[in-house]
């Protein structure tokens, strides 16, 4: 659970400062107000030393509270690896690859504003991000509970260098990571302890692993997320005077289904010392492979700033559409409204 706290957290910051900046051309004449969120043109050192402050108060504040929150509550160990592909149909790994991709742009982004060069922005931010997560991955490595996850690891940098390898080569990001989310009806299906001593619904071990507000519905439920790789179509044309839609998106995603535990449907309540086995024939594990349409939301032309930042922010969610699912069932299923 702590990895998916992680994911969610980093989720809303990204969030935030997708709207905080996008710096494009300066204003002839701007209030001090709107210079606040402005780029300068060179490097601001007050903006630089401050964002490095906060930034590294920021990081070690969040280590020491992981650590005594969270890892604290578990026996520590010596660094041990753990092999965890194929955990939650990789799910999760999934998320590695989202959530560095948003912390570089994040981190990236933040170097921007102090006025610090496009190229030396991506790289520091594609550092901080590497260091974040690389740091998470030494805490599970002392931990007993987990261990230092190479699976991890490789999905951390992937998403990293989707974001750097696109401001180096294209100074923009032409294949933008996005989220989507939905739950789908769930049926109270009993399910009954191997000893008959326990009862329990489909839709109670959902709501123990995923939770049942808004808030971790869309970021926690993995049989709900789907992750997304959007391309936008008009940034790879030769022609940029074209008058094809810049704003229009192709997006290929990757969810998974009937996913209620780390490897297999099974799991152990230990307040009823009771252990729960769920049908794989009624309820099989898949993986589930999209096709479908978007939309950039930086690329339609407001002129509004405040619309613009709405839309900026908006822009990590994958806009709802019709979707062509392919699952390791060996279906094919068309989805007229998909998120």
């Amino acid at each position: 659970m702590k990895k998916r706290l992680a994911f969610c957290l980093f989720i809303v910051f990204s969030t935030l400062s997708y709207s905080f900046a996008q710096f494009n051309e300066r204003p002839k004449s701007q209030s001090k107000f709107q210079q606040l969120f402005t780029a300068p043109d060179t490097l601001n050192k007050a903006r630089f030393w401050a964002l490095n402050t906060s930034l590294a108060t920021g990081y070690t504040g969040v280590v020491i509270a992981l650590d005594k929150v969270w890892y604290s509550q578990y026996p520590r160990s010596r660094f041990h690896t753990f092999n965890d592909m194929g955990e939650w149909e990789d799910m999760d790994k999934m998320g590695h690859l989202f959530t560095s991709y948003m912390e570089s742009q994040l981190s990236s982004q933040m170097y921007r504003w102090t006025g610090l060069e496009r190229n030396k922005s991506a790289l520091v931010g594609f550092g901080i991000g590497t260091l974040f997560q690389t740091t998470l991955e030494t805490l599970d490595a002392f931990s007993e509970e987990w261990g230092w996850s190479w699976g991890d690891v490789g999905f951390n940098t992937a998403g990293g260098l989707l974001y750097l390898g696109q401001e180096l080569a294209w100074r923009e990001q032409r294949i933008q990571l996005k989220i989507s989310s939905w739950r789908r009806p769930l049926d109270d299906i009993n399910i009954t302890s191997t000893n008959g001593v326990k009862t329990v619904t489909l839709k109670d071990r959902r709501n123990e692993l995923y939770g049942t507000n808004v808030g971790e519905i869309l970021l926690k439920d993995y049989n709900a997320l789907t992750i997304w790789a959007s391309v936008n179509i008009s940034s790879f044309m030769k022609n940029k005077d074209s008058k094809f839609p810049k704003w229009l998106n192709v997006s290929m995603g990757y969810g998974a289904e009937n996913v209620y535990g780390g490897f297999e449907n099974e799991w152990l309540d230990e307040t009823a010392d009771s252990y729960f086995i769920i049908d794989s024939n009624e309820f099989p594990r898949y993986r589930q492979f999209y096709f479908s349409f978007d939309i950039d939301l930086t690329k339609i032309p407001v002129r509004n700033k405040f619309l613009k930042t709405i839309l900026n922010g908006l822009n990590i969610f994958k806009i709802p559409a019709p979707a062509v699912e392919f699952n390791t069932l060996g279906k094919v299923k068309f989805h007229p409204f998909y998120f």
